[in-house]
């Protein structure tokens, strides 16, 4: 094993070719990483929706883009990007995703050493560890474990660190300033600010439109505040769906931000009330009071890190679950989102501000 206070390593590759929220978990992985190796140069091979949250962050120095779809012929995209990897000359990789075309580029690149997870994400085996020169055993619970938590191991495991980091997110820059000034400049003058996130990845993360009513008219009466969304381009359309219903105003913010913007935004607000996605995980890193309500996932896995973070689940015996919808045996109105009701919402954020 490498002596870590010698720091041999000193150009190293990190991927982590996920979600979004995944994907600033990681980076506290490569925080520890860091620590382990102050005098390395950490780059990082990410997708393009993903680039604003790791370019000009702390921990990393380079950002390298592999834009692909899996479905796609992308063979000679594939001998590029070995190319790409070859000429910099990498002495270690450390995979946080155990996808195998990561693996494969690392191995045709011939970096000498490659590290990767035995499990990361599921308990099923893998040939892709095969690519790998070092296997990381994961021996904990994963559904039971923060997810940032088995990405630090993966590291702790290589280096023989004990220490433990938080995500970090890209700086915000002066122009991410302005532009959520000019955005807060357009909502009603008030004492307070209030986030919501209203749209998860797919519907077993998604809170029910009426729900979000409810906990808007119970703020309102609370506080002299004013609302707004934020969201992807995607998500803007549903969001004027949930708005439509509401009996104050409420702003739609959707697709106007990047994520550097949202990070932004949400640090200027007073309170985030969202679903489990990824800008609850962008949102943890600036410290943000935060309420998030979790469906078929579970925050003993994916709470957000942040000490002003407040979770909501009803832990159903069928939760965390991998199924459709339209599979859930509760649906229309599964259990795991129904039964987190507006009340028990309202007060966890009577506790984040004061009234």
């Amino acid at each position: 094993m490498t002596n870590v206070k010698n720091g041999e390593y000193r150009n190293i590759l990190v991927n982590a070719l996920v979600n979004l929220g995944d994907v600033v978990l990681t980076t506290s992985a490569i925080a520890l990483l860091k620590q382990a190796y102050p005098k390395a140069r950490i780059t990082m091979l990410a997708r393009p929706v993903v680039r604003q949250a790791v370019e000009n962050n702390p921990v990393i120095d380079e950002v390298i883009i592999f834009d692909y779809k899996a479905k796609q012929n992308s063979f000679h995209k594939m001998m590029d990007m070995v190319k790409t990897i070859k000429s910099h000359y990498f002495d270690l990789s450390v995979s946080f995703d155990r996808k195998l075309r990561p693996a494969l580029l690392c191995w045709l690149a011939g970096i000498p050493v490659r590290i990767g997870p035995d499990r990361v994400f599921d308990d099923k085996p893998s040939r892709v560890t095969w690519l790998y020169t070092k296997t990381i055993h994961i021996k904990h619970n994963l559904e039971t474990t923060l997810q940032a938590e088995t990405y630090q191991e993966i590291v702790r495991g290589f280096t023989g660190q004990t220490g433990h980091e938080r995500p970090v997110f890209a700086r915000i820059m002066p122009e991410n300033e302005k532009k959520a000034d000019a955005l807060m400049a357009t909502l009603p003058l008030t004492e307070k600010r209030i986030a919501l996130c209203v749209k998860g990845t797919f519907p077993l993360k998604t809170w029910p439109k009426e729900y979000f009513v409810k906990v808007v008219d119970g703020l309102s009466k609370e506080y002299n505040a004013s609302f707004f969304i934020v969201g992807a381009p995607g998500d803007r359309a549903y969001a004027d769906e949930v708005i439509a219903d509401m009996h104050v105003p409420v702003a739609n913010f959707c697709g106007q931000t990047n994520l550097v913007d949202l990070a932004a935004v949400i640090k200027k607000s007073d309170l985030f009330v969202t679903v489990d996605t990824g800008a609850t995980h962008i949102a943890a890193t600036t410290r943000v009071p935060m309420v998030t309500m979790y469906g078929c996932t579970s925050p003993k896995r994916w709470h957000p890190i942040n000490d002003n973070a407040r979770v909501l689940t009803t832990d159903e015996p069928c939760c965390p679950c991998k199924c459709r919808a339209d599979e859930c045996p509760s649906n229309p109105k599964p259990n795991c989102l129904w039964h987190v009701t507006p009340d028990m919402v309202l007060k966890e954020c009577y506790t984040l501000i004061p009234r």
